[in-house]
């Protein structure tokens, strides 16, 4: 199972084993990780699972697409690569992925 490292805005860290196939929002809700709400169930209608992704993680992880921008859009928090955690699916490719989690969920 890829390994998925979550960093709360106090630079406390949990590292989970993910399964593929969920999205990184679900794996975090899954095992406690404070510091994302997921209002909407991961439906990419809020964006309160916001997180920062390391500039290293990019290519891999991808781009956010049209609907999820403009999730991304209502936040005043967001930042260049800035996505939703539950629009990015768990592969093995994100094995060590780390994230960084806002101070606020908006």
């Amino acid at each position: 199972m890829p390994k998925i490292t979550y960093v709360e805005h106090n630079g406390k860290t949990h590292e989970v084993d993910a399964e593929n196939g969920l999205s990184v929002m679900r794996a975090a809700i899954d095992h406690g990780v404070p510091g994302i709400d997921a209002d909407c169930g991961g439906e990419c209608s809020c964006a309160t699972c916001h997180v920062i992704i390391s500039a290293d993680w990019m290519a891999r992880v991808g781009k956010p697409h049209d609907d999820e921008e403009s999730m991304l859009d209502l936040n005043p928090e967001r930042e260049a690569n800035s996505r939703l955690s539950c629009q990015i699916e768990v592969t093995n490719a994100l094995d060590g992925l780390v994230v960084q989690l806002p101070e606020f969920q908006m």
